[in-house]
């Protein structure tokens, strides 16, 4: 009962470091492949700032609960402390060690009610495969360093050591690789590498109601991904760069739709680095004036924890954005620690659902009553609800009867090059 953790029943610590030797001595005498697997939650830090240690006990709880009942006899399990728990798995090879850590990826990101909140977490997780020879503090180690790989990645992913054919990067590998994405976005900002897609946003009448700048990185003809690109930005701050070059060409866009009859907002989205620059307002005034738009036809996205920083510089920005008679929109609503009462506090005219809402629909029913509530409260504030991520008929028709505004996602529409967004349009006219 010494090396059982109080708070969850799993081993702690010192139960871990036992039983990963007894399970370490196991595989090697039996020729056994084995699996750690370490488990960090995202951002857990916002809850205990939040709600206290209480509030993140009940989390930690509430997931014990889970992990309990999908692990069922097949690993034992450990908490570290704080958020931290770590699954040593028996007779697991590489391929049934990435399908379990996805198995528990997916029991985290089940939602979770937390006083009038509903939490949509999310893990970092980081794997290691026992290797003959090895000691079992060397192994969880590397199950470690993983999961902190994974975590600098931005979270929300899995990371497995020494596995080349599956992730392949080492903390040397993966220094070398920002270092060489960070020299591209240099390259491409005084090569014209950058670009903006747009993807529509359809309201549920089948008109265009705007369409969302989504920004594209070549280099020498070689496509880097935005999941690779956007993290390095916004860690080396080049992500202030990218969002002015970002604020005038989606300005730029807006006057092209403009001159060619099209009434539709663009949709361009803001990082923190922005918001904490005193500049940032004299560089919406400059896209402004120099793409001689209305401003209404620009809309700027930012997540909800953006519109709630406190700092001075972020809430001096807000208020001048709104000020220009540019719009503002909550993305990604539903991501983190979404909070329905700080809805009434946002001066934000459209709130968009993120694809973890929409994904399990129709089949989840409490995800549904989520979606419902959110849209029925975003309503009463004189908010238009948008659904990102729409990918199936079945997902549209269960969030119209919802009562929701608009539509985006793969279903009607992939984003598209300026040119091909226009002849989009003009297609649809003649239908």
């Amino acid at each position: 009962m010494s090396n059982i953790d109080p708070l969850t029943g799993f081993l702690d610590r010192f139960g871990c470091l036992h039983e990963a030797e007894r399970f370490t001595a196991n595989a090697e005498n039996h020729h056994e492949p084995f699996a750690v697997i370490w488990i960090n939650l995202d951002r857990f830090k916002k809850i205990n700032d939040s709600f206290g240690h209480p509030g993140g006990d009940e989390v930690i709880q509430n997931l014990s609960v889970r992990f309990r009942a999908r692990v069922s006899g097949r690993a034992e399990v450990a908490r570290m402390g704080g958020d931290e728990f770590v699954f040593l798995v028996p007779r697991c090879n590489p391929t049934q060690a990435e399908s379990f850590a996805r198995e528990m990826a997916s029991t985290v990101e089940e939602f979770i009610p937390l006083g009038n909140l509903i939490l949509c977490p999310t893990a970092s997780i980081g794997i290691a495969i026992y290797e003959a020879g090895e000691d079992s503090l060397s192994l969880l180690e590397r199950a470690d360093r993983a999961m902190f790989i994974a975590k600098t990645r931005g979270g929300n992913s899995i990371v497995c050591s020494g596995d080349d054919a599956v992730h392949g990067r080492t903390g040397t590998t993966l220094a070398r690789e920002e270092l060489s994405i960070e020299s591209a976005l240099h390259a491409a900002l005084g090569t014209g590498g950058l670009s903006l897609h747009y993807q529509p946003i359809l309201l549920t009448n089948g008109e265009v109601d705007s369409v969302e700048a989504l920004m594209r990185c070549s280099v020498n003809g070689d496509q880097i991904v935005p999941g690779k690109f956007i993290p390095v930005a916004e860690r080396t701050g080049i992500i202030v760069r990218l969002g002015e070059w970002s604020l005038l060409q989606g300005a730029l866009q807006a006057r092209e739709l403009q001159n060619a009859g099209y009434h539709i907002k663009v949709s361009i989205n803001v990082s923190r680095a922005q918001l904490i620059s005193t500049k940032f307002t004299h560089a919406l005034h400059a896209a402004l004036i120099c793409s001689n738009v209305k401003p209404e036809l620009v809309e700027l996205e930012l997540t909800e924890s953006l519109f709630m920083d406190v700092a001075d510089t972020v809430q001096k920005n807000l208020k001048n954005i709104l000020t220009t008679g540019v719009s503002l929109s909550i993305d990604d609503f539903g991501t983190g620690y979404s909070c329905l009462a700080n809805l009434k506090d946002i001066p934000a005219k459209k709130l968009k659902l993120d694809r973890t809402f929409v994904s399990v629909l129709p089949e989840n029913r409490r995800a549904l009553a989520v979606v419902r509530a959110i849209i029925q409260l975003a309503h009463e504030l004189g908010m238009i609800v948008v659904a990102e991520g729409c990918e199936r008929q079945e997902e549209i028709d269960t969030l119209q009867n919802a009562g929701i505004d608009a539509i985006q996602g793969f279903f009607y529409a992939k984003p598209m090059p300026e040119e091909v967004l226009i002849n989009w349009l003009k297609t649809r006219d003649k239908k």
